[in-house]
């Protein structure tokens, strides 16, 4: 059973998130906000509290924010891991490696407790040394206002040097940089809170970054009521038809460079820039993906109803196939997805007053989510077992399914699991004992040791779909 301080803390989360959800259904039936403006918003900053991006490596991953869409809202935070930093060759070599830190011999027993770390040490003396310059300036980037650019005011004039330069990191003048998978993260919330910046979104995107060892772009979707479905779900393919631009416009900058061959003010005018024109004008490719990034090894991951982002994500991948290319997504992982249908389950029946989330304050949250007039517990964005709901199962990618014992939730995503097996789609279910819906996500319970160890879970399986030596354990 979870523990005393998990069911107080559950009786109080509860009770907030009535209040709020009430709130917005009182406001929402004055002011009709579900008519206002199209550009909604993707966080709530008085609700949770919110971690800037950091564009340097001071704790293995550096992050940056980005508007990808000039008519709403929508966002991303990436979340680029410091193992970029190393030899391209370094995927083709065994990822159990001694350190070499000072002080730290080549003992083998060394070596065992250090090599589930799947991120390395900085070897890039210039990123060090900023990284020193940092942390000699004492700043703690969650305690700041932030400015418009994702950094709060005071980081954001310690990432510059005396004559003015940004003192972040940027690949330019790289040659041959380290590619890595790209994965897209849908947070939770019940589709009407949560954001892609919180501080515990922020701190579960940088451990799957350094276990995975992939560049995780942490999506910040509109929030309901002010943007109902299928607000949220267009977001989330938006996001997915903006990476694939991205690689098409780094390919393009590759070639246009390669072309003009020899070089002068106007190309390093444009790899310092990277302007490239296309349809609609002049676009700005993205540096960091455009360095780093590999979408042919893209995988979806959803915590709670961001499972259910991730899962319309998937099947529009499936039925857009190579229009979508560079991008392939190569699997998905839906933690605790938020599955719910108008016949209940054993689960459903069992634990509907289950901890954090029980089935009242659900339902509450998809009449707010769902249009007037339209909310229905078998909508297709509700309940993933109705017929006709887009390509056929056995086209999905492989598809993890994380469960909680104690998750009224759980039976249906159980359920959806071996309907995708049924079809031979590799499908496990990692259920956990004693847990409860978001127990590896939410704040309280971010650092137990069943949420570190559900992350180290996924990044096993995952890996056998990005690695480049085939499907194997990378560790």
């Amino acid at each position: 059973m979870p523990s005393v301080a998990v069911k107080l803390y559950s009786v109080f989360f509860k009770f907030m998130l009535k209040h709020r959800l009430q709130n917005r259904i009182q406001i929402d039936d004055t002011n009709g906000l579900n008519n206002g403006s199209s550009f909604g918003i993707t966080s709530r900053p008085n609700e949770e509290s919110i971690a800037a991006a950091n564009p340097l490596f001071t704790d293995g991953v550096a992050t940056k924010d980005l508007h990808v869409d000039p008519a709403t809202s929508v966002s991303i935070r990436i979340f680029l891991p410091e193992t970029c930093l190393g030899s391209p060759d370094s995927d083709s070599k065994s990822r159990v490696r001694v350190s070499t830190r000072p002080g730290l011999g080549s003992d083998p027993n060394q070596a065992v407790v250090l090599r589930r770390n799947s991120y390395g040490y900085c070897t890039t003396d210039s990123v060090m040394e900023n990284q020193k310059n940092y942390n000699k300036n004492g700043f703690n980037s969650f305690n700041h206002r932030r400015n418009s650019y994702g950094c709060n005011v005071v980081d954001d004039l310690s990432l510059k040097c005396d004559n003015g330069v940004y003192r972040g990191y940027s690949p330019a003048g790289k040659k041959n940089c380290r590619k890595l998978p790209v994965m897209l993260q849908f947070h939770g919330g019940g589709f009407v809170s949560g954001s892609n910046d919180s501080t515990a979104n922020d701190l579960f995107c940088r451990r799957i970054a350094k276990l995975c060892d992939v560049i995780v772009l942490a999506v910040g979707y509109r929030l309901a009521p002010e943007n109902r479905y299928p607000a949220a779900f267009e977001d989330g393919l938006k996001v997915l038809h903006w990476l694939a631009k991205q690689a098409n416009l780094a390919e393009c900058s590759k070639s246009a460079g390669s072309r003009r061959g020899g070089g002068g003010a106007d190309l390093r005018k444009s790899d310092a820039y990277g302007h490239i024109a296309d349809a609609f004008g002049a676009s700005l490719v993205e540096p960091w993906l455009a360095a780093h990034g590999d979408p042919s090894r893209c995988v979806l991951l959803g915590v709670s109803c961001g499972g259910n982002i991730a899962d319309y994500v998937a099947r529009k991948a499936v039925e857009e196939g190579k229009l979508l290319d560079p991008v392939k997504v190569v699997a998905q992982v839906l933690m605790y997805p938020f599955f719910i249908g108008s016949v209940p389950t054993h689960s459903e029946i069992k634990l509907a007053n289950s901890y954090f989330y029980d089935k009242a304050l659900c339902t509450l949250a998809w009449k707010l989510f769902l249009p007037e007039g339209e909310f229905d517990l078998d909508h297709p964005a509700a309940n993933p077992l109705i017929p006709g709901r887009g390509p056929p199962l056995k086209w999905m990618p492989p598809t993890l399914t994380v469960v909680a014992e104690h998750d009224w939730m759980r039976d249906r995503a159980i359920a959806y699991s071996e309907e995708l097996r049924k079809v031979n789609v590799d499908a496990p279910v990692l259920e956990y004992k004693d847990a409860v819906h978001e127990f590896a996500t939410l704040d309280m319970l971010l650092k137990t040791p069943q949420a570190q160890a559900c992350a180290e879970d996924i990044a096993i399986w995952v890996k056998k779909y990005i690695s480049l030596r085939g499907h194997e354990f990378s560790y």
